[in-house]
């Protein structure tokens, strides 16, 4: 696995040109850039997986309340607030992106063991031609890739996991002593077997990169990126930046 380019994060999104984080437009302006494109998916009402970080609309949108309890058709509807574009289905950003850029999907996760996003961007994934990666900051979903990928006909894209080096009650709300541990600790790594890691940048140094980097001989992003002054400092201890803000 090899990132060779810096990584939009949610896209080239930029508020003040009317280009909203995982919106096409974005991922459209990421591919004109030159830029790999991260998104964020989450899973309708109805099992769709749907483009967007927030677990609730009404950061991005005028509706409010969970994602999670609206179906797609309707989600597709829904305006990114301040433009025209509508929610984009993970399909419709496969579609969009076609092949021009790296695009590295996140699956959101509560850590609650409910598998069927993962399942969903399985399948989609599975019948897109061009060069994908997927992570998570749950181990579950990527440890059920990892052991379902030839079935599911993506053995061949690359599995992360999304990391940081604490997660307190900020960092990780919602998770047990025993998921805390395990994903502060990499004790998932059996399971996992991540071929990549993403790792907050405000967190360097830390010895996590530092293994996957020299002992795993790994590819380690860093998250979220947003100034030159970061991005410089990145450099020593990450392969790419995951980048908004500016223009690297």
């Amino acid at each position: 696995m090899i990132f060779p380019r810096p990584i939009a994060h949610r896209g080239l999104h930029n508020a003040k040109r009317g280009v909203v984080e995982n919106s096409l437009a974005a991922a459209r302006d990421a591919i004109a850039g030159g830029y790999a494109i991260e998104c964020d998916v989450q899973l309708s009402a109805d099992g769709e997986a749907m483009v967007f970080h927030d677990d609730d609309l009404d950061r991005l949108t005028t509706a409010t309340g969970p994602l999670s309890r609206v179906t797609a058709a309707a989600l597709s509807r829904l305006a990114l607030r301040g433009t025209t574009e509508t929610i984009p289905t993970l399909q419709d950003l496969l579609s969009a992106v076609a092949g021009r850029s790296l695009l590295v999907i996140e699956l959101k996760s509560r850590f609650d063991g409910d598998l069927r996003l993962a399942r969903r961007v399985a399948e989609l994934a599975a019948q897109y031609n061009g060069p994908l990666a997927i992570k998570s900051f749950d181990p579950d979903p990527i440890a059920y890739l990892r052991a379902e990928g030839q079935a599911l006909g993506i053995g061949h894209i690359p599995l992360g996991i999304v990391a940081r080096a604490s997660y307190d009650l900020e960092g990780g709300p919602g998770l047990s002593p025993a998921q805390r541990a395990e994903v502060t600790h990499f004790l998932h790594f059996a399971r996992t077997r991540p071929q990549f890691l993403s790792f907050n940048v405000e967190d360097y140094p830390h010895t996590a990169p530092g293994l996957f980097r020299h002992a795993l001989k790994l590819p380690v992003t860093a998250w979220t990126v947003r100034t030159p002054e970061m991005a410089l400092a990145a450099a020593d201890w990450a392969d790419a930046i995951v980048f908004e803000g500016f223009s690297p």
